[in-house]
């Protein structure tokens, strides 16, 4: 018997009710505008996004329950509140798509800039991509095995709670609504107050020691290290959202960093001293070195997670759209026809292609072969996110830049943008399979939810493209810095540059803590493997000690008292952690970004 509720199951649903309306297609695409800036402004922060689909849920059922009561709209379903949220998330998770990575890192290296237009049709050439194996990965995934996809199971259970009770969804929106209010005027007053370092002065303690007397330092504080508090809300919610874990391995790797190697190699010299003065933070220039091992631990453990799910790579392989015509079945309606399937394949093929050849320069075979590799490191990633709920995103663009680096040795275009094609349908075609999943638990039309799913792309394409070149108009000065760390740009441009230049592109120093960092993130990751699950959790995770390395130090304890103070919630309230928890976490991280980008974009205009 399934274990797959039917329509009926599901509180409010009805197999007859309207899904793909103008209205439905419109919220989605309207939220999706204005959660797609949030993610770009957190990603190019701490080099996360959130997923949308259950805060775009929340504000389209309190919006139209408002008209419904003050205006008597009709009222607004199940169904069509999960095409909302299809095109909302869509639009949302377009951050894969290289806008807060492998763009900004090219403009880092080349100086080169797309304008806003082929930027967008760059962006939705790459997230198409993903859309179509998710359509080939339906049938296989969702139906015969079954996986779990979490983030598409938490976001069905949301809704039918939604739906069950209407006050409950009410009151999540109330708290989100709030946490949004109180993080957006706490962000505005920190910007009144201008800089952290004013803000904590009263924060300094002095390590005494010699240190680059050239410099005419002789001292070095924890605010100079970054051991700061810092007013972020933002940070706080991820915190929440990401968990103890990964909030306790980030708060180890900012101590190894910013507290053990990064002091030690200032007395050794091999951080230029220009920049150094008593009264400031040091993270610009301690930063260029200290990339370097953040970076290698980073991708030495994601490679080293992708090289032991050889299984789930062999299984995906094994089961591709082609293997067997039963993944298809045109002649029921419930299931996406073979020939979107095709026709998809086809499309997506040349579009990719094209553009690559076009806008970058890249040959045809090699743009050819990066659109079949993405397709086959796609399958993959849905696989593992299925099981696991995680993206491998930065490992998918990790094995392209390594192979496309062996193959075109020293062109940091190909390298980035063929790579580029990798992590944007890796991450397309997860935020769909998610979406299909919540559709297939409350018997909505995965057909209909793939035609919400384009034009969330679509949107944030547009979107996206708009806010990245607002918020960052000269990459070059503005990113790898206090304001901007955006550390997936930084690993990018780390990889990218060692193809490019060789190991003249390593700073002075660093290649045995490179090693050093290598060996910890392979030992570790080859550790977790090993040792049972209830060890496991207690394991430090090294991509978020690798990521500590890159962000300011005062980032990463924002995220871990995020995190501790998550677990407390849960731990000692854990009825109200349960119901409110995600909204509080979701309300803070899109009222801070959310503030940021109308900020700027107040000062761009007046």
């Amino acid at each position: 018997m399934s274990l797959l509720p039917s329509p009926h199951s599901v509180p409010g649903s009805h197999s007859s009710d309207p899904q793909f309306t103008l209205r439905a297609i419109a919220t989605g695409m309207v939220l999706g505008a204005l959660l797609t800036p949030c993610n770009i402004y957190s990603g190019l922060k701490i080099g996360w996004a959130f997923n949308m689909s259950i805060t775009a849920a929340l504000l389209s059922f309190a919006f139209w329950k408002v008209l419904e009561t003050t205006a008597h709209t009709e009222r607004w379903g199940l169904l069509e509140n999960n095409i909302n949220q299809t095109t909302a998330s869509a639009a949302a998770s377009i951050i894969s798509s290289g806008l807060v990575a492998p763009i900004p890192a090219l403009a880092i290296l080349t100086n080169e800039q797309l304008p806003w237009s082929l930027l967008s049709v760059w962006i939705l050439s790459v997230s198409l991509i993903g859309i179509v194996v998710a359509i080939g990965l339906r049938h296989q995934m969702l139906l015969r095995d079954q996986l779990p996809f979490p983030a598409g199971v938490a976001t069905a259970e949301t809704v039918r709670e939604m739906y069950g009770e209407g006050g409950e969804a009410l009151a999540r929106v109330k708290v989100l609504l709030t946490a949004g209010g109180i993080a957006g005027m706490v962000k505005l007053v920190h910007e009144a107050m201008v800089t952290i370092p004013k803000l904590s002065t009263s924060w300094v303690f002095p390590i005494k020691g010699p240190l680059l007397n050239t410099a005419g330092v002789s001292t070095v504080s924890l605010s100079n290290l970054g051991f700061v508090l810092d007013p972020s809300l933002l940070m706080v919610g991820f915190g929440s959202i990401i968990g103890l874990r990964a909030g306790l391995s980030l708060l180890l790797g900012a101590i190894l960093a910013w507290g053990l190697v990064g002091p030690w190699v200032l007395t050794q010299g091999w951080i230029p001293p220009e920049h150094l003065t008593p009264d400031s933070h040091w993270f610009g220039p301690m930063v260029e070195w200290l990339l370097w091992p953040g970076v290698t631990m980073m991708v030495m453990a994601s490679l080293t997670s992708f090289a032991c799910s050889w299984r789930t790579m062999v299984s995906a392989s094994s089961r591709s759209p082609n293997a067997s015509p039963s993944l298809f079945t045109p002649n029921d309606p419930s299931m996406i026809p073979r020939q979107w399937f095709v026709v998809g394949l086809a499309m997506a093929l040349v579009f990719a292609g094209t553009t690559q050849i076009v806008l970058f320069d890249i040959s045809w075979i090699l743009a050819i072969f990066a659109v079949l590799l993405s397709f086959v490191l796609a399958i993959v990633a849905g696989r593992v996110s299925g099981e696991t709920g995680i993206t491998p995103i930065g490992a998918m663009g990790k094995v392209s830049q390594l192979t496309f680096g062996l193959l075109m040795p020293g062109h940091v275009t190909t390298n980035l943008m063929a790579a580029n094609i990798t992590g944007g349908a890796a991450g397309q075609c997860a935020d769909l399979l998610h979406d299909l999943k919540t559709g297939l638990l409350i018997g909505a039309s995965p057909r209909l939810q793939v035609l919400a799913q384009m034009f969330g792309v679509l949107t944030g394409s547009l979107v996206g493209s708009a806010v990245y070149l607002v918020l960052i108009p000269d990459p070059q000065s503005m990113l790898l810095t206090i304001e901007w760390p955006a550390p997936a740009v930084a690993t990018w441009k780390a990889v990218a540059e060692v193809f490019q230049q060789g190991m003249e592109a390593i700073p002075s120093g660093s290649l045995w803590a490179m090693s050093l960092a290598g060996l910890i993130g392979v030992g570790m990751v080859l550790l977790e493997q090993r040792v049972p699950s209830a060890i496991r959790r207690w394991i430090p995770s090294t991509p978020a000690m690798g990521l500590a390395f890159v962000i300011p130090a005062w980032n990463s304890l924002s995220l871990f008292l995020g995190a501790l103070l998550g677990f407390i919630i849960i731990k000692f309230a854990k009825t109200w952690g349960e119901r409110f928890l995600m909204a509080l976490a979701a309300g803070l991280v899109a009222g801070e970004s959310l503030t940021g980008v109308a900020s700027i974009l107040v000062e761009l205009l007046f």
